[in-house]
């Protein structure tokens, strides 16, 4: 039993060690300026992936094609990037203002730019986290290329299969291909991906968009024939970092404009002065909390909030979400979309023009001087530092420094959990900042007892705020949950926003060093348990009552509701 321990362990610590490599090497190359992938620049990169076999990358480390991966990978990267050779990660440089039209990731809010056939820019403006997020997924999607050109190279000469040439023509093809010529096109696509003719047939049409309905061909052919043609003719891909970003990466540039035009909106509406309470949520959960129920009590007669909330969660759901929003903007509600490059959109409600009485709260309880809620949208890894970090700086207006009176700050996120299952709630005491020595252990104002009763498990103790989602691994995450860390879920952004809250309350002091916490967050995930990683697909519903569970409880202590 011992020896089991001693090499789970040390396979906990090779899996660390190649994440530190991983953070090392992508900070060398960025300084560096370009690299290719699957050159001898990128091929640490690539050992460090492969060691470390991350759970959403599956197979990674074997011959077949991960296809669970690939779809996750796909949909956070611009359609069309299967296709170049060149890839140039750059600033906001002005792009917007051109006749290239901006290509966003369905699952990742990034602009992207196909400049010609062969390059595609991707604009990073919110910070390392995303730079260390597009390099790893690149990284999986070339070592998975590669496992295609092995299975379709007949010889060095450069013959190719038979599977491949019926699979070129399919995915050529640019009408919508017929039932028979899809399947047929699996049977081949199947041999030369090393996966069964139904493990592709069920994953084909997740790919897909209604422009391209057979578009996992056509990224599939792509992906080979690049990676043909970098070892037949040693064309290799490559990837460019811009100089404006490399210079400007760091200087919260974004974050500081962002911070800005929100307290610029606060100061016109006489709102500067007054008690702040921010939240860091979706933009939904707190504007529904408050007037969704009493909007739509006629529609859903005799229903209960949370099939309400359900109800606004469904996509086509866009009547009666308007209704609601419509009904905000008239109650005190500001929407304000951002314009900063943050992609990081923001709700101000100020609570005196709020008729509590038409309101999920008539027992709320603000005095006289009604709070003003800053609903922001969820930040990304290192971003929620340089975000926060500039909220809560004083406002400086012409001669006068205006200190914001922050009396709380409220996280509600998504995150891994380790011990559960999806929906989960989770309650931390601590972020404990992985690969570094930051540790940050914080009095939580919410407690697991708040949401007993619910029917939805709740785990309190320490999260884990990692690098990076896809690089984790499973014995890493058992190292920490089952050593006396005793962590119970992991995501990206905890210690960041936390490491910022106390710089600005007990170094700085420009917030009150009293200013109340509060995080929870439900679970996307439990990547412990196989097939239920975030590559095994969405929540769906099941998201929706511990996010509206969380909001509420946020609310009810900032409107002191018993």
């Amino acid at each position: 039993m011992k020896e089991i321990k001693n090499i789970s362990r040390s396979r906990a610590q090779e899996s660390s060690a190649a994440i530190e490599r991983l953070y090392i090497t992508m900070r060398h190359l960025f300084n560096r300026g370009f690299y290719k992938p699957m050159g001898v620049s990128g091929e640490t990169l690539r050992e460090a992936l492969l060691e470390l076999r991350p759970e959403i990358y599956g197979s990674i480390a074997e011959e077949k094609v991960e296809l669970n991966g690939l779809l996750y990978v796909i949909e956070r990267l611009p359609v069309g990037i299967e296709e170049c050779r060149y890839i140039n990660l750059t600033s906001d440089e002005g792009y917007s203002k051109s006749h290239f039209k901006a290509i966003v990731p369905p699952k990742r809010r990034r602009n992207c730019y196909r400049i010609d056939d062969e390059q595609m820019n991707v604009e990073i403006t919110r910070g390392r986290s995303d730079i260390y997020d597009i390099l790893t997924h690149l990284t999986f999607i070339f070592i998975e290329s590669h496992k295609i050109k092995d299975r379709v190279l007949i010889d060095e000469e450069g013959r190719i299969s038979r599977d491949w040439q019926k699979l070129e023509i399919a995915a050529l093809q640019p009408k919508k291909l017929s039932q028979v010529e899809k399947e047929k096109a699996i049977s081949h696509a199947a041999n030369i991906l090393g996966r069964t003719f139904v493990e592709v047939l069920d994953i084909y049409d997740s790919f897909g968009t209604s422009e391209k309905p057979d578009r996992f061909l056509h990224v599939i052919y792509w992906l080979g024939k690049i990676a043909i043609e970098e070892v037949m003719d040693n064309n290799k891909r490559t990837i460019t970092f811009s100089p404006i970003l490399r210079e400007r990466l760091g200087h919260h540039i974004h974050g500081e404009i962002w911070a800005n035009s929100i307290k610029e909106v606060l100061k016109n509406n006489d709102l500067l002065e007054r008690p702040i309470h921010i939240i860091s949520a979706n933009m939904h959960s707190v504007m529904n909390s408050l007037f969704a129920t009493h909007v739509l009590k006629t529609k859903f007669k005799d229903k209960s909030d949370f099939y309400i909330y359900e109800e606004l969660s469904k996509s086509g759901a866009n009547d009666v979400r308007d209704k609601v929003e419509e009904f905000a903007l008239k109650h005190g509600m500001i929407s304000l979309p951002d314009q900063s490059g943050t992609n990081i959109d923001v709700q101000i409600f100020d609570t005196a023009k709020i008729d509590w009485a038409k309101s999920a709260f008539p027992k709320a309880k603000v005095g006289k001087q009604s709070p003003v809620l800053i609903v922001m949208d969820y930040a990304f890894g290192e971003q929620a530092f340089e975000t926060i970090d500039e909220l809560l700086k004083p406002y400086k207006f012409e001669k006068t420094k205006y200190f914001l009176n922050v009396e709380s700050v409220s996280i509600m996120g998504k995150a891994g959990i380790l011990e559960g299952g999806k929906g989960d709630i989770m309650i931390p005491n601590a972020h404990v900042n992985e690969g570094t020595a930051d540790n940050y252990p914080f009095v939580n104002e919410l407690t697991a007892e708040m949401f007993e009763g619910n029917d939805i498990p709740v785990y309190a103790g320490p999260m884990i705020t990692v690098l990076g989602t896809s690089l984790q691994n499973r014995d890493l995450l058992k190292f920490f949950h089952e050593s006396t860390w005793e962590a119970i879920g992991l995501e990206m952004e905890g210690a960041y926003y936390q490491k910022a809250i106390q710089s600005a309350s007990r170094i700085r002091k420009s917030i009150n060093p009293e200013v109340k916490v509060r995080y929870a967050y439900y679970a996307s995930d439990n990547p412990l348990e196989t097939g239920s990683t975030l590559a095994s697909g969405g929540l769906g519903t099941t998201g929706v009552k511990p996010t509206y569970l969380i909001t509420i409880k946020i609310l009810e202590q900032i409107f002191n509701v018993k």
